[in-house]
């Protein structure tokens, strides 16, 4: 009886070493076991995958940190005070513009304070660097300012009113923009990449104007514009639109602070989310403008447009959370624009 079950176990064996296909019977064993086994491996994977995820958001915070620390220690040291190089300059701006590809490149798992810091940092290197390239090549101050009536001036005894905070004419009282367009009515105005290049840009008191701004500049501000059409490039830094109304703007940017502004369409592209304060009436939608140069003006700016949205916002005049705030909405895509000529 041993030796007719040694005989038995032997032949499964040989059946299942084989390469000849096993009979029904035989197969049944194998293929629960490959089963189990297969499903066990899934498991493990799927834990696995779930505590990377966990461990992955942290663990790159801290190598983005270090990372970004050691570029912005190398770009100050580049931009500390004395005679400007042309060589130094630039390579400066070569590294100034790798750190922007790497914050845009982390904002998916940075905290929003660590952002914050991050786009604050990087708009006072490029502040640094527009003052070096200045300095290197001083380029002509553009201000360009449109006639319109002056104001009679106030009665002796009565006091010249003083601009509610925050309402945008700070802007107007401060004199001509270096760069940018102030008091016009009605007028096409154009500024090209050469006018822009990270320069900080003003636009005031614009009333029924058409605004085409082709290039990168370092911050752009919109404040106190009516019925004005606003088609502006990436905007390295931040922007911010100040006491406007029945505007539509097309903005690319790291920042974008939206304030005591209604009836306004955005179409935008922003890294962080946008902020809305004292606003009404906004409508947004992704940003579609486009230029010749308009990608090498993007890659300028360390913006990635298709890491950038329109949709995540931020209104500090509506703070309850399980509710949309009723001051801003998205267009509908048959209703957005999509040629701007």
């Amino acid at each position: 009886m041993a030796a007719a079950a040694g005989a038995e176990a032997d032949s499964e064996l040989d059946l299942l070493g084989s390469d000849s296909p096993p009979a029904r019977g035989a197969m049944a064993v194998p293929e629960r076991l490959q089963r189990r086994a297969l499903a066990q491996q899934e498991a493990t994977a799927r834990r696995r995958q779930e505590r990377a995820a966990q461990a992955v958001p942290e663990e790159r915070s801290e190598v983005f940190a270090a990372a970004f620390a050691r570029e912005r220690d190398a770009v100050e040291a580049l931009l500390a005070p004395g005679p400007p190089e042309a060589a130094v300059v630039e390579e400066a701006a070569e590294r100034l513009q790798a750190l922007q590809r790497r914050v845009t490149d982390a904002v998916r798992f940075l905290a929003p304070y660590e952002l914050r810091q991050a786009q604050e940092t990087l708009a006072r290197l490029q502040a640094a660097l527009g003052g070096r390239r200045q300095q290197l090549q001083p380029q002509k101050r553009f201000a360009f300012s449109a006639r319109k009536k002056e104001a009679p001036p106030p009665a002796p005894d009565t006091p010249a009113p003083h601009p509610p905070e925050g309402s945008g004419e700070e802007v107007a009282e401060a004199g001509p923009p270096l760069c940018g367009f102030r008091g016009a009515e009605g007028q096409v105005l154009e500024l090209g990449p050469d006018e822009l290049r990270q320069q900080d840009v003003v636009l005031a008191e614009l009333c029924s104007c058409r605004v085409l701004l082709r290039g990168n500049p370092n911050t752009l501000r919109v404040s106190g514009c009516r019925n004005c059409t606003v088609l502006c490039g990436p905007v390295s830094t931040s922007v911010m639109v100040d006491g406007c109304h029945g505007c539509t703007l097309a903005l690319a940017c790291q920042q974008l602070r939206t304030h005591a502004t209604r009836d306004t369409q955005l179409y935008t592209a922003v890294v962080s989310r946008t902020v809305l304060e004292g606003c009404t009436s906004i409508r947004l939608a992704p940003y579609s403008w486009t230029y010749p140069g308009i990608e090498a003006d993007f890659e300028a700016s360390g913006l990635d447009l298709h890491r950038c949205h329109c949709n995540l916002v931020d209104d500090f005049n509506w703070l309850v959370p399980d509710q949309p705030s009723p001051n801003w909405s998205i267009i509908r895509e048959d209703e957005q624009v999509t040629c701007w000529d």
